[in-house]
């Protein structure tokens, strides 16, 4: 029986990032996919010399191209989009509010300043409109704490909280990475010659993302190489954001390079409370 999934992103790119293996493997099954977008990703770091008049433009032209690039993303991976905010998903439309210490968190229109009750509401409508049978969002962290990525952890959350006990999906999973895939990872890219492409590596012992941890707590596993063709036609529709230097290699604006996998993990948790959900 097919199932329909709704995940949860602060921006357009991570979808594609942290779930695009995910995405194109329940689409491939048969299953109904929806990625709700809080922000346009108005900050971000625009990576082509040729577009990088729309980085920090006063008038946030980024956000109509990071549109675009979302939607292809999306139509590569074969899902279903909504932003927060636009086309019927409530009616305050939230910023991108920027890196820790951000000038653009004190804007008023900045997601991380959205009522949670309001926005809350407008996501639990969704929920209530598809139904889902799985709801997927970062862990209370962000990922890598960045306090879009937490908001939309809270927004997640408060969504949940307003829906009867009968409307709740029946599996909530955060975005975790098992340790080992991560060290993996880091060697296999210090090994892939990253520097020919003007890419760099983290050192062996710098610190993971919070979103690594210890493999028992990853609960559920996505692995699916019939997925890579439309992962990276996802990855290379964010233009302004990714540079994807091979089939394995990837980065973003801070050039540090990632190995582009087919693999993807998850910790099922309580939605009630965020506690992981009891074997």
């Amino acid at each position: 029986m097919a199932q329909r999934l709704v995940l949860v992103h602060a921006h357009p790119d991570d979808e594609t990032l942290t779930c695009g293996t995910t995405i194109a493997h329940h689409v491939a099954r048969g299953d109904e996919v929806h990625v709700v977008t809080c922000t346009l990703g108005e900050e971000g770091e625009v990576i082509p010399p040729d577009l990088e008049e729309l980085e920090g433009h006063p008038d946030d032209l980024l956000a109509a191209h990071r549109r675009g690039e979302l939607a292809a993303a999306l139509d590569a991976l074969g899902a279903t989009g909504h932003l927060l905010g636009h086309d019927g998903l409530g009616s305050r439309r939230y910023r991108d509010s920027g890196m820790v210490g951000s000038a653009a968190a004190a804007r008023p229109d900045a997601f991380v300043n959205a009522d949670l009750a309001e926005a809350g509401a407008a996501l639990a409508a969704l929920l209530r409109e598809v139904r889902p049978d799985v709801v997927i969002t970062y862990d209370p962290q962000g990922g890598y704490s960045h306090p879009d990525h937490i908001q939309a952890h809270r927004l997640t959350r408060a969504a949940l909280d307003q829906l009867a006990d009968t409307e709740l999906p029946t599996h909530t999973y955060e975005i975790l990475t098992p340790r080992t895939w991560a060290d993996e990872d880091r060697a296999w890219t210090r090994g892939a010659s990253p520097a020919a492409y003007g890419l760099v590596v983290p050192g062996a012992d710098d610190p993971h993302p919070p979103s690594v941890v210890d493999d028992e707590r990853v609960t559920h596993v996505v692995e699916d190489p019939a997925t890579r063709a439309a992962k990276l036609a996802a990855l290379r529709a964010h233009e302004t954001q990714v540079i994807v230097a091979t089939d394995d290699l990837h980065a973003l604006s801070n050039r540090i390079a990632r190995r582009t996998t087919d693999r993807e993990g998850f910790g099922r948790v309580d939605p009630r409370t965020w506690e992981p959900w009891p074997d």
